[in-house]
């Protein structure tokens, strides 16, 4: 029997960490091939360009994408998608996959489903069901009515997708990738290097061997005008907190130079001695970082996911992850800096959080291997159900 030959689109830094263990386990499945293509703004070396990791984790790259037009707001983002569209609609006519995978909710992740959906070529959606309240939700259930199959994080995604029309039997629950190097991280938690020493960054940082918080704060797409103001008022209260912080480099989406200026401007005017900033981390290195810190802040879903399982205090701000289930890890305040302030300071003295397996148990990249050995490949809905 011939391998099944299943081609993932990775389009952004993040989507890397949420499938490396699928690539993985695809890699290393005797039924299957991986044909891997790298695009968006995962080809970027402002938004952490995610090309060395991957290779150096020992995955070869079929095709690379540059799809991303310069600008940074809504008409970019529309632009930007329909690139994406023409420029994969090609790879996948000389790859011929046996199926395609898109990944979760990013706005160009739809140019994946589009471009695999209207050439007949089976689609895997992962990580959809779940609700947000942005364009990053119409999204993800755009992907999920164009998708053939999925492969969600959650009992509760799952239930959302059957109610949404989708035939059960290829509605599978596997849990999130990304928690296998959570669950990894769980078994050698120490932190093992320096990352000022092994990732160098920008800014000022004292003493952060003796505690530190994380801030990961992207713009939120219809809240795009916002961007530089609330992420401004993050920056005051983590300055007022003086505690010893490392500060990573928002998503490319509409409002990201907002948010970029705004992190400039800060640094230049008010030089801050308390806060490092960084493009990017290897996945295990990163998710180290937050076992060991003291908790983080802003709007990433790495707060309701990963830190969920780790067990680590989370101040999630703004309306990003509005509605996503979450666990008690979690307190959610507005763009307020006393409010900000108030809740880092709680959660900086949190006692003793409990791992929750909201999204599944560790295990995730070798369940999703298996279904895709074995599911049936179609490129129609089918109403037998």
């Amino acid at each position: 029997m011939s391998k099944r030959k299943i081609c993932v689109v990775i389009t952004a830094r993040p989507s890397y960490s949420r499938i490396k263990t699928v690539l993985k386990a695809i890699q290393h499945h005797a039924n299957l091939e991986l044909q891997l293509v790298v695009a968006g703004s995962a080809l970027l070396d402002r938004y952490g360009n995610a090309i060395n990791f991957i290779e150096k984790d020992g995955f070869k790259i079929d095709e690379k994408v540059f799809m991303v037009l310069e600008g940074e707001n809504k008409t970019a983002m529309a632009k930007t998608t329909g690139l994406g569209v023409m420029e994969l609609s090609n790879v996948f006519y000389n790859l011929k996959p046996d199926a395609v995978i898109t990944i979760a909710d990013r706005f160009e992740t739809i140019a994946t489903s589009i471009a695999a959906a209207y050439q007949n070529i089976p689609l895997i959606h992962i990580q959809g069901g779940e609700v947000t309240g942005n364009i990053d939700e119409k999204v993800r259930h755009a992907n999920t009515k164009l998708a053939d199959i999925h492969l969600v994080a959650s009992e509760d995604a799952k239930q959302r997708i059957i109610k949404m029309g989708e035939n059960p039997e290829v509605v599978f629950n596997t849990g999130c990738p990304s928690i296998d190097i959570a669950k990894h991280v769980l078994s050698q938690p120490q932190l093992d290097f320096n990352p000022v020493e092994k990732y160098g960054g920008v800014g000022e940082i004292e003493d952060w061997k003796s505690g530190y918080v994380v801030v990961m704060q992207h713009p939120v797409t219809n809240e795009y005008s916002q961007a530089k103001e609330d992420v401004l008022k993050t920056l005051n209260a983590i300055k007022e907190l003086d505690v010893p912080t490392f500060w990573f480099w928002p998503n490319v989406d509409a409002g990201a130079d907002g948010t970029s200026n705004g992190i400039r401007s800060f640094r230049e005017l008010e030089k801050p001695r308390n806060i490092r900033f960084f493009k990017n981390m290897e996945s295990n290195d990163f998710l180290k970082l937050l076992y060991n810190s003291k908790c983080l802040v802003g709007n990433s879903s790495v707060g309701i996911r990963e830190c969920s399982f780790l067990g680590v205090p989370v101040v999630n701000i703004g309306t990003r992850q509005n509605r996503r289930l979450r666990g008690n890890n979690v307190i959610d305040v507005d763009y307020n800096k006393e409010d900000i302030i108030k809740a880092i300071r709680s959660q900086m003295n949190a006692n003793y959080i409990k791992s929750e397996h909201i999204y599944g148990d560790g295990n995730s990249g070798e369940k999703i291997a298996d279904v895709l050995a074995k599911v049936e490949l179609k490129f129609h809905k089918t109403i037998s159900y």
